[in-house]
């Protein structure tokens, strides 16, 4: 369950709080009954290795064309192989 930081507008406690996803925000201090406030920060997760960058995905040296081209021809291929294996009716 993730860790909420929670800060009251009135006598600026701050604490944190374990909650499910599923609960409600808390709305109201502990300390003085005052309004509180959700605290947003910097996550801890880092993405590291190939796969999570825009340009990872991209081919080098203009590979995308050239397998789009091969997929291309291979089911021209396998178009013509099939018409042929088939008998000519007559």
């Amino acid at each position: 369950m993730p860790t909420y930081a929670y800060a009251c507008t009135s006598c600026g406690h701050t604490f944190d709080a374990v909650q499910s996803f599923a609960d409600d925000a808390l709305t109201v201090c502990p300390e003085c009954g005052g309004a509180l406030r959700k605290q947003y920060g910097s996550i801890g997760v880092t993405f590291n290795g190939s796969g999570f960058y825009r340009t990872d995905s991209r081919n080098k040296a203009g590979g995308s064309k050239d397998a789009s081209a091969s997929s291309k021809t291979e089911s021209s291929t396998s178009a013509k192989k099939a018409s042929a294996s088939s008998p000519a009716s007559t």
